[in-house]
């Protein structure tokens, strides 16, 4: 079982949203694209068709956006609502019990409002099917009554759009992802991306922080938006309690150390689970469902709260036969290189 300091730890990262995440985000989240940073390409297509849409005083396509967690989905589908001047209603996958509850929702849309259901993945089967229709025609085939006696009944919608997000696109049925208009990847953020978003936070936040402190923090920040605001947070609170209040490049490496956030942003479990693949398995391949075993840790939290930034970083490789440490992985550990990966891919 995990220690408690490494959960700590490792909740800085879950693709969970916890009530601080959500205070925390809130504080510091754009409300129009043109606040938000990073991932010019859909902001382009994202830009043209919230336009459109205007114009012609129309709802707006459906638009699914699928990626790794912490990359900005919710802001988006919030901003979306915002540009379109639209109500906006936000719920869950696993939240949507019944077709039922999925008919309360959508019979109470405003015209043209936008509806976010995040972890679309997560949808029952009886309430994706029910969603069909509706995404499609605006309406709701209902069944009332039971046995011979049941009939169907059409309740029309208001034209309203969907915005779905998911960090696993591969768990969607091709029926449902087919009915989206635009469906968009989000792409991990590089250094300076975040060091941009990072700025602007500690102005909003009013945090007194050098640019070099804030590198440091970005730097460390795997990619991710949300885990940068984070960690501002807990650096903030050790500067405040260690030093002088200021985050400068050497608080903020006493910080993010202290919290076991190595300069590649990796965390104790990103390391345990490499040395697992290299130490206990050769290198690999083997499979996550091993992995998960050995770590005594969930295959969904590995496959995708840790591992989508191993393999963007190239610490680890998939192949048909399972995961494989890649050099990048032993030279971080200080292991010796065991041969070249190729020979275990087949």
């Amino acid at each position: 079982m995990a220690s408690t300091d490494a959960l700590k730890k490792r909740e800085i990262f879950s693709a969970v949203e916890d009530e601080e995440t959500r205070r925390i985000e809130e504080d510091v989240r754009p409300k129009r694209l043109d606040e938000y940073v990073g991932q010019e390409g859909l902001k382009r297509i994202l830009r043209y068709s919230i336009q459109a849409a205007r114009v012609r005083g129309e709802a707006m396509d459906h638009v699914l956006l699928y990626g790794p967690p912490g990359l900005g989905k919710t802001t988006l589908a919030a901003i979306i609502a915002n540009e379109l001047e639209a109500g906006f209603k936000r719920t869950g996958g696993p939240m949507i019990e019944r077709a039922g509850d999925l008919a309360a929702i959508l019979t109470n849309m405003e015209e043209r409002g936008v509806l976010f259901i995040d972890e679309i993945h997560r949808l029952n089967r009886a309430v994706e099917e029910t969603l069909y229709p509706a995404m499609e025609d605006f309406r709701l085939d209902l069944i009332i009554g039971q046995g011979p006696s049941a009939r169907t009944m059409n309740v029309p919608l208001k034209h309203f759009t969907l915005v779905g997000a998911t960090t696993r696109s591969g768990l969607l049925s091709s029926a449902l992802r087919s009915r989206f208009g635009i469906s968009i990847r989000l792409e991990f953020y590089n250094q300076e991306e975040l060091l941009v978003i990072l700025e602007r936070a500690a102005a909003l936040l009013k945090v007194p922080a050098e640019k070099e402190g804030l590198r440091e923090v970005a730097l460390r920040a795997r990619g991710q938006p949300r885990s940068a605001i984070l960690l501002l947070h807990r650096v903030r609170d050790f500067v405040q309690v260690e030093g002088s209040g200021v985050i400068t490049d050497w608080y903020a490496r006493e910080a993010l150390d202290s919290l076991g956030i190595d300069p590649c942003g990796l965390l104790p479990l990103d390391r345990h689970l490499l040395q697992t693949i290299i130490e206990k398995f050769d290198g690999g391949p083997v499979g996550v469902e091993t992995i998960s075993a050995a770590l005594n840790e969930e295959k969904d939290t590995i496959e995708e709260v840790f591992e989508p930034f191993l393999l963007q970083q190239g610490f680890v490789q998939r192949t048909p036969r399972g995961r494989v440490a890649l050099r990048r992985a032993y030279d971080h550990l200080g292991v010796t290189y065991k041969g070249d990966v190729q020979g275990k891919l087949f």
